[in-house]
């Protein structure tokens, strides 16, 4: 079929056609914005789950919710910056949100007081001499300026949010990827949010990100079980697994068989980002408008060396060979969460020799842990992606240290 009128989406991130199984999420961030406009407290929420879930693309649509809501969004995906780049990036973001809220030659009292908090709060960053953060407005005393990334990050969101609140807006954070936050950044954040709700401001915070971002949001403050509704994002279930391929094909005239839908569910197992490189794949082969068993069958090899190349090679390609070697001694233990001392075994090591490893692999976002003593892939189906790309398990030798001469 003509590729220019291909409805599905594989690029990572990438809206969807259409969204579906993804309906109790919208109405609770739905019902989360309207609370907060009437300055009742509501829970903001983390959203989790494996790579290739959808969580990206959740994100965006709320993001567009809360735009149609006229709130002010603060959007980005958090990576491993120290606290100076993690204040800059912050002072950015926010500046911008209030010269939308607000040009300057408008602002009020209240405006002018978040810009100043706002300047307070960048004042390391500008010590370090990073560039571009100087608007000409005097740093506020006594307010953002306390030298603590959570004091002074709670003084700037108090200030933007009473800002909207005068307004008739609200900002919403919307943070991707909240695994990769430095501890002192996750609490601060958490703090910071935990403040606006006890003054019923109209500030949110959605943060999406790997199974064990509820973890760690537990570790940094014990009340982040109680600030926070976590939803996990799994696999879609059969029915909306069907419409998630099916449908976007009906928009454009084309029905799927039954049988065909069934094979394809089999090979994708239902996961968002799978169903849509698959589909992807037999809209290039299939031939208008009725695909057939045969057609997804027929797309099932570009569909694996398609997500091999583009979103398991990917991860892998960080690994050195050690930690190659130890996702491998997982694959050969199956897809289920394994024992470190299972692994190591089939390493021909000590767990002791290789803890070091998982812990890396767990840092890198290719590993999380489920439970204590166990270690699952965040990625869905990597156990078979590792054995087509490394058929034989390959340990490299221990690296031994010379001995000093005498």
């Amino acid at each position: 079929m003509d590729s220019v009128s291909n409805p599905y989406t594989p690029n990572a991130g990438a809206a969807p056609e259409v969204m579906v199984g993804r309906d109790e999420q919208l109405e609770a961030f739905r019902v989360l914005l309207q609370r907060l406009e009437r300055h009742r407290t509501e829970q903001s929420m983390i959203i989790t789950g494996l790579r290739g879930v959808g969580k990206t693309v959740l994100l965006g649509r709320f993001g567009e919710l809360a735009r149609a809501a006229h709130w002010e969004v603060v959007e980005f995906e958090a990576s491993r910056h120290d606290e100076t780049r993690f204040r800059q990036l912050m002072f950015s973001q926010l500046k911008s949100t209030l010269l939308r809220l607000s040009p300057r030659a408008r602002w009020t009292a209240c405006g002018r007081r978040a810009a100043e908090v706002l300047s307070a709060f960048a004042l390391p960053v500008v010590k370090h001499g990073a560039f571009g953060l100087s608007w000409d407005v005097t740093p506020a005393e006594g307010a953002g300026d306390h030298g603590d990334l959570g004091m002074d990050l709670t003084d700037v969101l108090l200030a933007f949010g009473e800002a909207a609140d005068e307004q008739g807006h609200g900002i919403v954070l919307l943070v991707d990827e909240v695994q990769f936050l430095a501890r002192t950044q996750l609490e601060a954040l958490i703090q910071a949010v935990h403040k606006t709700v006890q003054r019923k401001l109209p500030v949110a915070f959605v943060g999406a990100g790997l199974p064990q971002t509820v973890e760690l949001a537990g570790d940094v403050k014990a009340y982040a079980e109680r600030l926070f509704s976590f939803s996990h994002l799994g696999a879609l279930g059969g029915d909306d697994a069907r419409r998630a391929l099916a449908e976007p094909a009906r928009l454009e005239g084309v029905e799927f068989d039954e049988d065909a839908l069934d094979l394809a569910l089999e090979l994708t197992h239902g996961y968002p980002c799978f169903l849509q490189e698959l589909g992807a794949q037999v809209w290039s082969v299939a031939e208008a408008p009725q695909v057939r068993r045969a057609d997804v069958a027929l797309a099932r090899e570009a569909y694996e060396a398609k997500l091999d190349g583009a979103f398991f090679r990917v991860r892998l390609d960080r690994a050195t060979p050690l930690q190659t070697a130890y996702l491998r001694a997982m694959a050969e233990l199956g897809p289920e969460p394994q024992k470190a001392g299972d692994v190591a075994r089939v390493m021909h090591r000590e767990s002791t020799q290789v803890g070091p490893t998982r812990a890396e692999l767990i840092d890198l976002g290719l590993l999380y842990t489920p439970e204590h003593g166990y270690a699952a892939f965040t990625a869905p189906d990597f156990d078979a992606f590792m054995k087509r790309a490394m058929p034989e398990l390959v340990v490299p030798e221990v690296q031994r240290r010379p001995r000093k001469a005498d």
